[in-house]
C-alpha cells in the first residue's frame, strides 16, 4: 500500500505540473484507478501507462485522460458523452466535472463490470449504454461536449451532429496504428479543428469509423 500511495502521489505531481486546468488533477485525485484494475495490475495502478483490462481494449494513460478532459472545457453544469467506457475510469473523472455523463461500450461484459466499479464507488451521474450501429447515443444528445476514447479514421459527422453550437469534441483520427488527437469546436460559421499531438486507441468501431 505504502508503494501504491507513492506512485500515486507521484503521478499527480506530474500531472499537477503537466495539465493547467487543476480541475482535472482534483478530479483525478478523487478517482482510485486502482479500482478500475485487475489484481494482478494493482500494483501498477499508477504509473503513467495504459493497462490491459481484457477483450483487446485498455484503461487509457493517465495523462493523455487528464490531456483530452481538459480539452472538453466541462463545466459543473455540462453534459458529456464518452464513447468508449472500457474500465469507467474516465467517466468517473468526467462525473467529477460535469453535471451528467453518458458513456456508451461496444463490449457488454465490460459496460457491465464498470457499471459494478462506478456504483460501488457510489456515482449517480453515469448513464451507461451498451453502443448500437449509430455512434454515440443520439437519444440524450445534444451534449456539451464529446470525448472519444477510440481512433477513427475521420472525425463522424454523427457526432457533431450530436453537439451543441459551440461544444467539444475530442477525438484522435488517423490510420489503426496512429493518430492525432483533435479538438473540434462546433461553430455555425466553421468548425475549429485544434491538433493536440500524437497518440495511439484502439480502434472506434461502428457507421462512420472503422468495421468490425
Amino acid at each position: 500500500m505504502a508503494d501504491l500511495e507513492w506512485a500515486r502521489e507521484n503521478l499527480l505531481k506530474y500531472l499537477d505540473h503537466e495539465i493547467a486546468d487543476k480541475r482535472i488533477v482534483e478530479a483525478m485525485k478523487h478517482v482510485p484507478r486502482e479500482a478500475f484494475v485487475s489484481p494482478e495490475q494493482y500494483h501498477a495502478a499508477y504509473d503513467d501507462r495504459p493497462l490491459g483490462i481484457g477483450f483487446g481494449q485498455t484503461i487509457s494513460q493517465p495523462f493523455i485522460v487528464a490531456l483530452m478532459v481538459q480539452a472538453l472545457e466541462l463545466r459543473e453544469n455540462g453534459k458529456v458523452l464518452e464513447l468508449g467506457t472500457g474500465s469507467g475510469y474516465e467517466a468517473a473523472i468526467l462525473a467529477e466535472l460535469a453535471q451528467k455523463v453518458v458513456t456508451v461500450e461496444c463490449i457488454p461484459e465490460l459496460a457491465e463490470s464498470a457499471k459494478q466499479v462506478l456504483d460501488k464507488l457510489g456515482y449517480s451521474n453515469i448513464e451507461i449504454h451498451v453502443a448500437g450501429k449509430t455512434l454515440g447515443w443520439p437519444e440524450g444528445a445534444p451534449y456539451d461536449a464529446i470525448i472519444v476514447s477510440a481512433g477513427a479514421p475521420s472525425v463522424p459527422q454523427v457526432l457533431l451532429e450530436q453537439l451543441t453550437w459551440e461544444g467539444r469534441l475530442v477525438i484522435p483520427v488517423g490510420s489503426q496504428w496512429q493518430q492525432d488527437l483533435l479538438k473540434i469546436t462546433k461553430l455555425r460559421k466553421g468548425n475549429r479543428i485544434e491538433n493536440l499531438g500524437g497518440c495511439y486507441f484502439v480502434p472506434l468501431i461502428g457507421e462512420g469509423a472503422w468495421e468490425k
